[in-house]
């Protein structure tokens, strides 16, 4: 049986484009990579309104989201926390430049 490669590549994983990105699989450091794309593909499509659910946890995910949201050129605004039936605390309303 070989043995486990430490540098092999991940194996990657589709995530379908929508209006909804739920990062409760991701980590932090991957952040930063993948909402910029994810929004580029959503203004794509002609989505420009999203709903970031990072959860209520400890406040990392949502700390760093926020910081990039600040720093994104894409981000037209951003509201937080998102209203009850959306996921309150746990969820970021992101609006995208058209």
């Amino acid at each position: 049986m070989p043995e486990a490669d430490d540098d092999a590549i991940p194996e990657l994983v589709e995530h379908p484009i929508g209006p909804e990105l739920d990062l409760h699989t991701f980590r932090p450091d991957e952040i930063s990579s993948l909402l910029p794309e994810y929004f580029a593909e959503c203004r794509k499509r002609g989505i420009y309104r999203v709903r970031i659910i990072h959860g209520k946890g400890s406040g990392t995910l949502r700390t760093g989201v926020h910081h990039l949201l600040a720093n994104l050129p894409e981000v037209q605004q951003w509201i937080w926390p998102a209203d009850e039936a959306s996921g309150s605390w746990g969820a970021t309303w992101v609006v995208l430049k058209a």
